[in-house]
């Protein structure tokens, strides 16, 4: 695995329950800002199952970028730890933005 993986990996990781983080800021935290599609296309490839809670890691508007059945089930794992999440797939940043420092 390279670093870049590694480090945001590790980030991802640390997003506490009922928190959520922007594909941005994972890419700041993990020292690559500048790198959110990256970030998102890194997470877009984890096996199904993973046990990184990606589902954690949305876009910088406070929305759910993906579509379809991904969307389904990333709307749910956020409800099912307390995150409010609209129809529409958004999240209120305000609320529920992670700062990056452990809890």
């Amino acid at each position: 695995m390279d670093d870049f993986s590694q480090q945001i990996y590790s980030q991802v990781y640390q997003i506490p329950i009922g928190k959520i983080s922007t594909y941005g800021d994972i890419a700041k935290f993990s020292g690559f800002p500048g790198y959110a599609r990256q970030v998102g296309r890194l997470l877009s490839n984890l096996p199904q199952g993973s046990a990184l809670p990606w589902h954690r890691v949305i876009n910088s508007q406070g929305t759910i970028s993906l579509c379809g059945d991904g969307r389904a089930r990333q709307i749910e794992a956020l409800r099912n730890e307390g995150i409010i999440v609209t129809e529409q797939g958004r999240v209120s940043l305000k609320a529920y933005r992670w700062d990056g420092y452990p809890e």
